[in-house]
């Protein structure tokens, strides 16, 4: 039995092009469309899984919406005298409309459900005046992609199956835990003021009673000197009386 035809819209249809130089990540785009009345489970596949990087590579597209599908190519030796062989495949079938567990409606899909379209990866390599430019572009992209890939992509295929209600307790909680750090470290630089203020206070009292301490030892000096004085003054007065 014939598979039914592909209800998703992509764009490219046929071909997922990679522009050189290929000694760092290379990304394009898939897009992936639904125009249907109904909420579509789709993954994404590859002849070459350990050459490329696809984010995401499964989820659900709801009704009437896309989503970006971000292909990264491994960095490799490109040989031009050599054809690509690598081709990936979109799979997809309409989600039911009681569906929990997704990789379990995959696994009991039946092969009149599941509706696919295949694409071939073209290399190509760019003009000498247009090389840096595409170099630079490709560094930041797949750069930015790969860095945020446990955060941003995560939220993209999370926010692909939870409604806007959720979302919004997201971004809320997100925006909670932010003003929490905030004030935390405002609190943090106040104990910090306050210790040093303690520090000085500390230091301001032991200066004045070392000071303290030093006109006391001034002081007992002087009077052994006075008395001594006056022993000495005695002795002279007595020794011209007699």
């Amino acid at each position: 039995m014939a598979r039914p035809e592909q209800v998703l819209l992509l764009e490219p249809q046929h071909e997922l092009k990679f522009r050189g130089p290929f000694s760092d990540v290379v990304t394009t785009t898939l897009k992936l469309s639904n125009p249907t009345d109904r909420n579509v489970c789709f993954k994404v596949k590859t002849t070459a899984p350990r050459r490329y990087c696809v984010r995401p590579n499964s989820g659900i597209i709801d009704a009437g919406t896309s989503i970006n599908v971000s292909v990264m190519l491994q960095p490799f030796e490109y040989d031009p005298n050599e054809k690509s062989k690598h081709k990936f495949m979109v799979q997809s079938m309409l989600a039911p409309p009681d569906m929990i567990d997704m990789e379990g409606v995959w696994k009991e899909a039946k092969p009149d459900e599941l509706m696919d379209s295949k694409l071939r990866c073209v290399f190509e390599l760019p003009a000498e005046n247009d090389k840096t430019h595409d170099m630079d572009s490709n560094k930041v992209m797949s750069s930015g992609l790969l860095k945020s890939e446990s955060s941003t992509l995560s939220m993209r295929s999370m926010s692909s199956t939870l409604d806007d209600g959720e979302v919004k307790k997201v971004m809320e909680e997100c925006k909670r835990l932010q003003m929490e750090a905030q004030r935390l470290r405002e609190e943090n630089k106040q104990i910090r003021e306050d210790d040093g203020l303690r520090m000085r206070k500390s230091n301001m009292m032991s200066s004045q009673h070392s000071s303290m301490a030093v006109k006391e030892e001034g002081l007992s000096v002087r009077g052994m000197a006075l008395i001594v004085l006056f022993f000495v003054v005695g002795v002279i007065v007595g020794k011209l009386v007699l």
